[in-house]
């Protein structure tokens, strides 16, 4: 059994189905409209609990209705959450998804993320195979280190040059402006670096080598974009738990990927 977690944060959002992207000033119908707990920390978790059987979750959540109901709907997928509640609103995102299956998001609110000196099971971590980092302090990411594995997203970057933690994976993205990396951006480079690129896969550099992975096919329909990424990273982080050679792991998390793009917004639920 692979063993594994994610450190970070969960939005509550809102999808809405349409056409197209509302031009300015024009109005477009909803075909759709759904709700559920998301974001790049939530989608992860429930990613890993499905390939793992259970996930554990170290995140914060506000202290209203919504929150709970984040934490709930997760706990329902599978995931075991371990919660700080913060005195203030949950965070939440307004989500477009298009004909095209393109997502638009827009967050409404900032990161509510666990500390390292929130009462949380910190120690735990010490037992884990693998664990994925989407937000937290830096002493949060300290403890997330604990684990055999450490796999990070880019958009935290700021959070990982001042912890200065050995990273075995960061994965960016080629195109996304606020996943950037470059080399020389982190004291410690990490193992592993990986930048997406969408549908033509994307590319890699690997103790001192580089090269490319190849995109996965759709196991069936396209329904949107929304979480491959986020889905993406889960696999790369289960596989790397579970010792996969590098081109293998990257194999396997394009699949992720891909099928995060079968499924209706952030979970197929």
């Amino acid at each position: 059994m692979v063993r594994v977690a994610v450190v970070g944060h969960v939005e509550w959002v809102e999808f809405v189905r349409v056409p197209h992207v509302p031009r300015p000033g024009s109005i477009v119908l909803a075909r759709e409209v759904w709700a559920e707990p998301a974001g790049g920390g939530g989608v992860a978790a429930v990613r890993l609990a499905r390939l793992a059987g259970e996930a554990l979750f170290v995140t914060a959540v506000g202290d209203d209705d919504i929150g709970d109901r984040a934490v709930e709907g997760l706990r329902g997928l599978g995931v075991r959450v371990e919660a700080a509640i913060r005195d203030e609103p949950q965070r939440r995102a307004f989500t477009y998804v298009d004909d095209d299956g393109e997502r638009t998001i827009t967050v409404l609110s900032h990161k509510l993320v666990a500390r390292g000196d929130d009462e949380l099971p910190w120690h735990e971590l010490a037992a884990y195979d693998a664990v994925y980092f989407t937000g937290g302090d830096v002493d949060a990411l300290e403890q997330a280190r604990q684990a055999r594995v450490l796999v990070a997203t880019s958009r935290e970057l700021a959070t990982l040059r001042e912890a200065a933690v050995q990273l075995d994976a960061l994965v960016g993205s080629a195109s996304d402006e606020g996943e950037t990396y470059e080399d020389g951006d982190l004291e410690l480079p990490p193992l592993t670096v990986v930048w997406t690129e969408g549908k033509t896969g994307g590319r890699y550099e690997h103790e001192g080598r580089s090269g490319r992975y190849a995109p996965a096919p759709l196991p069936g329909p396209l329904a949107d974009t929304y979480g491959a990424g986020d889905s993406f990273a889960a696999g790369l982080t289960f596989a790397l738990g579970a010792r996969m050679p590098i081109e293998e792991a990257l194999a396997f998390a394009a699949a992720q990927g891909a099928e995060a793009m079968t499924r209706r917004g952030a979970h197929g639920s």
